[in-house]
């Protein structure tokens, strides 16, 4: 008898593989899959060879668009985002982190102008040891990506 525990496998949609453990939770709520009524499995702290832990997500029915995977990347940049279709995976790529965001989250700075006048807000990312800095294309202050992260 195995001990084995088995994960079904989607018809069509979404796998995020790879992502650091305890960064799972974050990208849930990110990309707002609590509140949907998508069929999500989540792994959390899983073994992983390359990370020692990871979690992974699967979301059935449901494809990313390259500004959510943006967003995605800023949490788990070295995920492998797997596009499932007919239960085989028909396109696979690893996040990097952009360049540049627009329109993903508020500028922290409440002296900013795209609190005040109808711009999306817009910033410049570049790795910074172990933490990802963007800087306000407006206001031209930087932010760890901890503190824009957790605005709305």
């Amino acid at each position: 008898m195995s001990n084995k525990l088995q994960v079904e496998a989607i018809c069509q949609g979404t796998v995020i593989d790879h992502i650091p453990a305890g960064q799972g939770v974050k990208i849930l709520d990110r990309l707002h899959l609590l509140n949907s009524e998508a069929r999500i499995t989540v792994g959390f702290n899983l073994p992983s060879k390359a990370l020692g832990f990871k979690d992974i997500i699967k979301v059935e029915g449901r494809m990313f668009t390259e500004q959510e995977a943006n967003e995605l990347a800023l949490f788990a940049p070295s995920a492998t985002i797997n596009v499932i279709d007919d239960y085989r995976v028909v396109d696979k790529f690893t996040m990097a982190i952009p360049k540049t965001l627009r329109a993903a989250f508020a500028c922290p700075n409440s002296n900013c102008i795209t609190h005040n006048e109808p711009v999306e807000s817009y910033f410049y990312l570049r790795q910074k040891s172990n933490d990802i800095q963007l800087k306000c294309h407006y206001c031209e202050k930087s932010f760890s990506k901890e503190i824009v992260a957790e605005l709305r």
